[in-house]
């Protein structure tokens, strides 16, 4: 009698972080509308320029500036009262970089500026690597998958298994769930004495899952 075995493969590999995505803002505000918007523009030219010499160096990628927002309103104060109007400018700056000793000396150098918000770094592996490296994983989840079957038809003293259905978690089951997923974090040191900053990405982690059936006779 033929075995119908259903299985979910598993794999998960780890890869050094390759490349990291800073967010920062130049956050102004105060009572007069254009010297808040003045000032902010003020901190943004030279940090994009910056960033334009990083990317000429090869530090960096490429960086944007391409979001601002301007508004006012009446704050609050402790006692509950509405205090005098407030203007407020936010203008927005991304930048990727692949020197990680850089990018901790630039982070270090604009977090100590007034006006400057450091938003986070997100941390990945190239666009290019991520489909060799999902590749890779895929397969071992696929291994995985065979091997777990291959164990169920041994415990009941059947043959060698075969693949007649192979899909992404859940397609079995007209239920997709994306199979593929990295996860990264960092940690932000102070080295000491130097007081300088200094980032350490974590791996980036890749995972992923398989649905498969097989039969065994």
């Amino acid at each position: 009698m033929t075995l119908e075995i259903t299985v979910r493969g598993y794999a998960e590999k780890h890869y050094p972080a390759e490349i990291a995505e800073v967010q920062l803002s130049a956050a102004i505000e105060g009572h007069e509308k254009e010297r808040v918007l003045h000032d902010a523009v003020a901190i943004q030219k030279p940090l994009t320029k910056q960033l334009a010499e990083l990317v000429e160096k090869g530090a960096a990628t490429k960086w944007s500036s391409d979001q601002v927002r301007v508004y006012s309103r009446h704050p609050w104060g402790p006692n509950g009262e509405r205090l005098d109007l407030t203007h407020y400018a936010n203008l927005s700056v991304s930048a990727e970089f692949t020197d990680f000793e850089r990018l901790s000396g630039f982070i270090d150098y604009w977090a100590g500026k007034d006006g400057v918000e450091i938003g986070g770094v997100a941390w990945d592996v190239t666009a290019r690597n991520r489909r060799t490296y999902e590749s890779d994983v895929r397969r071992a989840a696929v291994d995985e998958a065979v091997a777990k079957a291959q164990s169920y038809a041994d415990s009941l003293r059947k043959g060698r298994v075969h693949a007649v259905q192979l899909a992404d978690p859940g397609m079995l089951h007209h239920d997709h769930v994306r199979p593929e997923f990295a996860m990264a974090k960092s940690a932000l040191m102070d080295s000491g004495a130097s007081s300088q900053l200094q980032i350490t990405p974590e791996d980036i982690v890749i995972f992923v899952e398989v649905d498969a059936k097989f039969l065994a006779d």
